[in-house]
């Protein structure tokens, strides 16, 4: 069993750790220009992101061939989740293949325009997060297949959030989903910034350099608002307007260098 994955504060990377198999980054595969997978089984785990698969996971699976008896996604959210299981069998219809079962698990949310991360983490027991995951593991042993069940409601919300292609809610909101455009507007560095360059190695689309001629990181235009360079510098230097707290997520079963490993 093969499982692809990509993973900004470690919530997906332990899904995928926990589901088992050998483990692919997806960052990884994207640099190498790998999109042709074999085995009995495939999985994709990811984060979900404004309702919806993000749009850096849309444009690799667009790209990806998958050939295998069971193809299976789990996605993970903090609040809600929309219609992200229809979001994700549309992708696939689009792109020629079917999954056979779609899942989620709830677990911190990491979304820092919205919510205090000190917060969300004194909440995390309340979610269950094993019971949950044994359950998905079980489907997957058996190779059950399933769909999510979303209301008229969830698609329609979901289906709002992609027209809206990442617009604010307000000006003092970041702008989000937009895949390409980037957040140098929206970002700003500290002069608490020891120029250790984590910011760059945790940013799995190579979106950061560091300047040594302004001593700070400098930004391209490739980043999809994953938050993996605000969460995990380390002088906690880096941040967003809009933010609602200084405090900052990582998954308490992952360590740094493992998102290093999997997003470098």
């Amino acid at each position: 069993m093969k499982i692809l994955y990509f993973s900004a504060t470690g919530n997906s990377l332990y899904v995928a750790k926990s589901i088992g198999g050998e483990l692919y980054s997806i960052p990884h595969m994207v640099k190498q220009g790998t999109y042709e997978f074999t085995d009995d089984k495939i999985g994709i785990v990811f984060p979900l992101h404004a309702w919806a698969v993000p749009p850096y996971i849309v444009d690799f699976l667009k790209k990806a061939t998958f050939n295998c008896d069971y193809l299976f996604a789990v996605t993970t959210y903090g609040i809600y989740s929309g219609a992200v299981g229809k979001h994700l069998s549309d992708i696939g219809d689009e792109a020629g293949f079917n999954f056979d079962y779609i899942n989620r698990i709830r677990m911190v949310d990491n979304y820092l325009p919205t919510f205090d991360m000190k917060k969300e983490i004194e909440k995390e027991p309340k979610k269950q997060i094993e019971k949950h995951l044994e359950a998905i593991k079980s489907d997957i042993a058996v190779s059950k297949k399933g769909m999510l069940k979303e209301s008229v409601l969830d698609k329609m919300l979901t289906s709002y959030m992609l027209r809206r292609d990442g617009k604010p809610f307000s000006k003092k909101r970041l702008k989000v989903h937009v895949f390409g455009e980037g957040i140098e507007n929206y970002i700003y560095v500290e002069d608490s910034c020891t120029q250790c360059g984590i910011c760059a190695r945790v940013c799995p689309v190579d979106n950061i350099k560091m300047d040594n001629e302004n001593g700070k990181m400098s930004l391209s235009d490739r980043c999809f608002s994953c938050f993996a360079c605000v969460h995990h510098c380390p002088s906690n230097a880096i941040h967003i307007n809009g933010e609602v707290s200084r405090n900052r997520f990582r998954n308490s079963n992952v360590k740094l260098q493992e998102i290093i490993e999997a997003n470098d």
